[in-house]
């Protein structure tokens, strides 16, 4: 049995997705239960929990449970960056130039990389091949360092045409 701590609000929000918890076990073949506070319980066979764990902790960073799902697949990653140790007003400008002006660097870097992306408190999480998670935490680290868009999408884009080349030659 494995327990998984995601933000209560989340937990709920999980426990209410109409049947998400049901579909959760049946795709994964273990027990799926919320326990007290912001815990879930996972109990089943060793690569059942694995990926609910891993479904369970991508919700719990802010995506979708059909978007979560996608890490049942067998080349489909998922990864994090905190940069919550920048400081309070530091976070908030993070957050907002890592979103942009109504969702369009969010969008952009999603649209180049073929990653879904979710900025949720004070991380940003990937779900995506590890191709697509490589570019689009280029751009994300780019602005998070404090770099320019500019900076953050060229060197995504740069990263993006030699994992083209590379897939072309295999």
């Amino acid at each position: 049995m494995q327990e998984v701590y995601i933000p209560s609000e989340r937990a709920r929000l999980l426990a209410s997705k109409g049947g998400a918890i049901k579909r959760l076990e049946k795709l994964c073949g273990c027990k799926v239960r919320i326990a007290a506070g912001m815990a879930i319980e996972l109990a089943g066979d060793a690569y059942g929990e694995y990926v609910a764990r891993n479904i369970v902790h991508a919700f719990g960073r802010g995506f979708g449970i059909e978007t979560a799902e996608r890490l049942i697949g067998d080349e489909v990653y998922f990864s994090s960056i905190d940069f919550g140790s920048a400081g309070k007003n530091r976070v908030r400008g993070i957050r907002a130039r890592l979103i942009g002006e109504n969702g369009r660097a969010k969008s952009y870097i999603e649209r180049v990389s073929g990653a879904h992306i979710s900025v949720y408190g004070d991380t940003i999480s990937f779900i995506g091949k590890a191709s697509e998670i490589e570019e689009a935490e280029t751009a994300a680290r780019t602005i998070i360092e404090g770099g320019s868009h500019r900076l953050a999408y060229t060197r995504m884009e740069a990263a993006h045409r030699k994992n083209r080349r590379l897939a072309e030659t295999v």
